[in-house]
């Protein structure tokens, strides 16, 4: 394994009976970076995950986690990584949340300071409240802190901003900056587009558990050509449209009632798609020039939104 690496997946695949939840997915995650895993509900994030922190036995295929294997070496990797589950599974529901978050301190060597940890996240108010009587929202930053408390090497995180309000997902997305700044190395799964491209070196497109795509948020998103989209009713017939279309130029409907003209574009091609829409009847609402964003990408490749 490249010392570069904090992460290596080979040909991983994971079957739950007769369903396949990752199909011979291939990864690899750079130490001290941002990794985002993003794709729809059951796209195979969560597996994989799991099957990085040792959760789950691969079906076929080797990964590799700081140089060990996840399910062998499992006693040597646990003090090095952090781990948060989706809504705070694993949490322990009598207990209260500061306390818990001051004990997990207490068993690294060097953990994060609890008490701006507990600010940094809200949590102030809400310590002294067993973790049982908390909202959804503060047992997910309960989770988050647990896993960063001990300062970990490298961190995964599934869904971490899921039920925050817009402020707190600002809050949480400066601190794993932070940390990012100081070395760790953070994989976090996610449906939010924006969360990707504000957070990420690194995007990892995963559908039907294959990894479909690959790159920055601007590698991902960068084309030559620019974009004319447009929303109307589902299902249009669109060859006359590529008729009247210069022959560089493509349209599609990227996903239902949602429109994407691909081309150089200039006012003359813009203004035959404004005349064909009015020639069918068809306002074109949420008219945008522009490059392609990476919710456009996801939905090309996936065909589905990721929420």
């Amino acid at each position: 394994m490249s010392m570069s690496r904090a992460v290596e997946i080979a040909a991983l695949t994971k079957r739950y009976g007769d369903t396949t939840a990752v199909t011979g997915l291939d990864l690899t995650v750079e130490r001290g970076t941002i990794t985002s895993l993003l794709g729809p509900n059951g796209a195979g994030k969560t597996t994989t995950v799991e099957c990085c922190v040792g959760f789950r036995r691969p079906d076929s295929g080797t990964v590799r986690v700081l140089g060990l294997d996840p399910r062998r070496d499992g006693s040597r990797l646990r003090p090095r990584i952090g781990v948060m589950l989706q809504e705070g599974a694993g949490l322990y529901p009598g207990s209260r949340a500061a306390e818990l978050i001051a004990h997990l301190a207490r068993l690294h060597a060097s953990p994060l300071d609890v008490p701006t940890l507990v600010e940094r996240l809200g949590l102030g108010e809400a310590g002294k409240t067993p973790i049982r009587r908390l909202s959804g929202g503060q047992r997910q930053r309960v989770a988050l802190a647990a896993a960063l408390v001990g300062r970990p090497e490298l961190v995964f995180l599934d869904e971490p901003t899921a039920g925050l309000d817009p402020q707190m997902r600002r809050s949480v997305w400066e601190l794993l900056g932070d940390l990012r700044a100081d070395g760790v190395t953070v994989v976090l799964t996610t449906h939010l587009i924006d969360e990707a491209e504000q957070l990420s070196d690194d995007v990892a497109i995963v559908d039907r558990g294959r990894l479909v795509a690959r790159g920055s948020p601007l590698e991902l998103t960068k084309q030559d050509e620019s974009t004319v989209q447009f929303t109307g009713p589902p299902r249009m017939g669109l060859e006359s449209l590529r008729q009247a279309l210069p022959e560089s130029s493509t349209v599609d409907e990227s996903a239902p009632g949602r429109y994407v003209v691909r081309g150089q574009v200039t006012p003359q091609l813009l203004a035959t798609v404004t005349s064909w829409c009015a020639a069918h009847d068809v306002m074109p609402e949420g008219l945008q020039v522009g490059r392609r964003s990476l919710e456009d990408v996801v939905l090309e490749l996936t065909g589905r939104r990721t929420q």
